[in-house]
């Protein structure tokens, strides 16, 4: 089933997934300019998900969250944290790696998109309208370090992902 949420935050993956491709030069170098746009569009494309999507889906529901909201956050929860050291190319594969499952979770048949425009109804429009209206997120200067290499990796493991960042 395809409607206007779907369409929307589908096309938005698509347009993130072109930048991170642009973000690897074809020398195996990040491009700096391609990734900040990345980082910028995937943070707020996160924002969108966890500020309006995820918690309109309860009220549709009589209070029940979508089965799938939890295991969502968690791999948002592994992007963002992703999105704090400088890029590397490990840093760019792991991205990629968390977002191929987790955006067939979202696009996939059955998958949360699909479900939201199901139980949205007639409150679509608005609740795109909403989508595209949303600001960017404010992001942060790049931080490392071993700490931040440890968070990232213990937020990895609470999504169930095990990849390989080198150092």
């Amino acid at each position: 089933m395809s409607g206007p949420l779907t369409d929307f935050l589908a096309g938005d993956h698509t347009r993130l997934d072109g930048l991170l491709r642009r973000a690897m030069t074809a020398a195996g170098a990040v491009d700096r300019a391609a990734y900040a746009e990345f980082r910028t569009g995937l943070l707020r494309h996160i924002s969108l998900e966890e500020k309006i999507l995820l918690p309109a889906a309860p009220r549709w529901q009589g209070g029940d969250p979508l089965p799938l909201a939890a295991k969502l956050r968690l791999d948002h929860g592994a992007l963002a944290a992703l999105l704090v050291p400088t890029p590397t190319p490990a840093i760019i594969a792991a991205i990629r790696t968390v977002l191929a499952a987790h955006n067939a979770l979202e696009e996939g048949p059955g998958g949360v998109y699909e479900r939201c425009e199901q139980l949205a109804g007639a409150e679509a429009d608005a609740l795109l309208a909403q989508l595209q209206a949303a600001p960017d997120v404010p992001v942060a200067p790049y931080s490392d370090g071993p700490q931040v290499m440890r968070v990232v990796r213990r937020a990895l493991a609470r999504a169930g992902y095990d990849i390989e960042l080198g150092e």
